[in-house]
């Protein structure tokens, strides 16, 4: 009898494990369905790209429906999961709410932005974890310049250089890094605007940015950056965005026109919600297997679950892109097994090592003891990410996006306009329609 297996999410973990399941299933053994609120999986490492202007939008996301042919996809948010019953309601994008029912579980929903309790940080900043977020901070950033460029207040011209990152990890240093480089270019553009004008604030609560490398590619990394006349804050948190004033625990105040939220983020709470097994920080707790601790007929893997690091005994996997796609070809081959009878295989990863691309040709890599910085770290950063991109459609676009961008300027055309599309519309329609007597 045919198995439903419906994994919730479309992420790495989520889009690989259907890919793998696609290739190793027999003809009628079992159906798949992937339930993902947007429809696409978005190879989060270059969203700073994307950011900066060195890689199209478009070409960091995967269509789930193009790259799953033959698994069901389905866009909406998975809301509650009743596993005694194996059934999930389910919110398309339009439309009522559906259950859904299934055989086999697989959580791969992943994580959620972490905010914390901050006055003013919901309505001031902006997160940077989507493309969406990429895009809109492309445009952030051009405009300000053209702000600045536009006004006679100095006050509102200093507030329209002012930026400031949050988070002093992967995301938020190679964000600021790739919207420097972007406001480096722009800036030609605007005589009116001098690039010395421009103020960047990287806030990091620890003592330490990059933690996931060898501290002393940290500290050269912070001392590149400050280089480029970057204020690197270590030790320092943000106490308050009120008014998009960032006041920092070291008594500085800085009227930014762009904040950027980049402090980590938090397990899918659906899980927790879902009253399925989770540890203290909201993780569904995991066997090495990629079971679910304690429940038939479930799997987890990727950011929202706990797994077990064979490679450090105590410890879990960390939360990146390269523990979650090779969990993602082993849940493949252990739900194939687990249908058949057959015996799970163990997740075993010895982690290899991270990359940080800094733009400017900079950047930070570190492959088991070799640590390489500067032009070397750069390539080292776009061969290993260019490596993981998935299909080779997108490999070969991104391919050609660094070759464009290599011959000429980066484009820096700025379209906010394109996130409020109907407000040229309802301008006119509000000046020209008669109103109601």
């Amino acid at each position: 009898m045919s198995k439903h297996i419906l994994i919730v999410g479309g992420g790495y973990v989520g889009m690989y494990t259907a890919l793998g399941l696609r290739k190793l299933i027999r003809t009628g053994e079992v159906s798949v369905t992937v339930v993902d609120p947007r429809g696409y999986m978005t190879y989060q490492p270059f969203l700073a790209e994307a950011a900066g202007g060195a890689v199209e939008p478009r070409h960091v996301v995967a269509s789930l429906g193009r790259v799953l042919t033959g698994v069901q996809v389905l866009t909406g948010r998975i809301t509650r999961v009743d596993h005694d019953a194996r059934s999930a309601e389910f919110q398309p994008v339009q439309g009522p709410a559906r259950t859904l029912a299934y055989d086999i579980l697989v959580m791969a929903a992943g994580s959620v932005t972490r905010l914390l309790p901050i006055p003013g940080l919901a309505e001031h900043a902006v997160g940077f974890k989507t493309v969406a977020e990429a895009v809109h901070l492309r445009n952030r950033v051009l405009a300000q310049l053209a702000a600045a460029a536009s006004t006679d207040d100095e006050q509102v011209r200093r507030r329209a250089l002012t930026f400031v990152v949050v988070g002093g990890g992967f995301s938020g240093v190679e964000a600021l890094a790739e919207m420097q480089g972007l406001a480096d270019e722009a800036v030609r553009h605007h005589p009116g605007v001098d690039r010395a004008e421009l103020s960047w604030t990287l806030v990091e609560a620890t003592g330490g940015i990059l933690p996931e490398l060898h501290p002393d590619l940290g500290r050269w990394t912070a001392d590149a950056l400050r280089a480029r006349g970057v204020d690197v804050r270590l030790g320092t948190r943000l106490t308050s965005a009120e008014g998009g004033v960032a006041e920092l625990s070291d008594g500085t105040r800085l009227d930014a026109g762009t904040l950027v939220w980049a402090a980590g983020g938090r397990p899918n709470p659906l899980a927790a919600a879902s009253g399925l097994p989770v540890d203290g920080l909201g993780r569904i707790t995991a066997t090495e297997y990629l079971t679910v601790a304690g429940l038939a007929d479930a799997f987890a893997a990727g950011d929202g679950a706990a797994v077990p690091d064979l490679t450090r005994p105590g410890e879990f996997t960390g939360p990146n892109a390269q523990h979650a796609v090779r969990q993602a070809k082993l849940l493949a081959r252990n739900l194939v097994a687990y249908v058949r009878g057959r015996r799970l295989r163990p997740y075993r990863h010895a982690y290899l090592g991270s990359v940080a691309g800094l733009g400017h040709h900079q950047g930070v890599a570190q492959v088991y003891r070799l640590r390489l910085t500067g032009f070397l770290g750069w390539l080292a950063h776009r061969a290993y990410h260019l490596a993981w991109v998935p299909t080779l459609d997108h490999k070969a676009r991104v391919l050609a996006d660094w070759t464009l961008s290599a011959l000429f300027r980066r484009e820096t055309v700025q379209l906010a306009a394109i996130e409020h599309p109907d407000a040229d519309f309802r301008a006119a329609a509000a000046h020209d329609l008669p109103r109601a007597a």
